[in-house]
């Protein structure tokens, strides 16, 4: 099973950054793309970025442009680095397997942009 614990969340006003962190152990060597999910109160959990093993990206509309998906050189880290934000990209943000398949969830992490 794969352990996944995101942090990094928080309030911030619109125009600011926040990096999210996505810290993973457990049966993670098969895992060949990793993603950042997110989901608004009352609607559902959409993926927002991707990043494959060989370190290539994509990454919803919403947020492309604003945001990079990266890995540290040990591929158990995830991160998400979103900078110009936005009140709509206030949500609780979850990583996860591409496809998820089995994996559970995690917590998450809230964001909230406000001014």
């Amino acid at each position: 099973q794969v352990q996944l614990v995101e942090s990094g969340g928080g309030l911030v006003q619109p125009g600011g950054s926040l990096r999210l962190s996505c810290a993973t152990s457990g049966s993670i060597a098969t895992i060949s793309t990793m993603g950042w999910y997110r989901q608004a109160p009352g609607k559902q959990r959409e993926l927002v970025a991707t990043i494959t093993r060989d370190g290539y990206t994509n990454y919803a509309d919403s947020v492309k442009g604003r945001s990079t998906i990266s890995r540290d050189n040990a591929k158990t880290t995830v991160y998400l680095q979103m900078n110009s934000l936005k009140p709509e990209d206030t949500a609780v943000y979850f990583c996860n397997a591409v496809p998820p398949g089995r994996n559970s969830w995690g917590q998450g992490t809230q964001v909230t942009v406000s001014a």
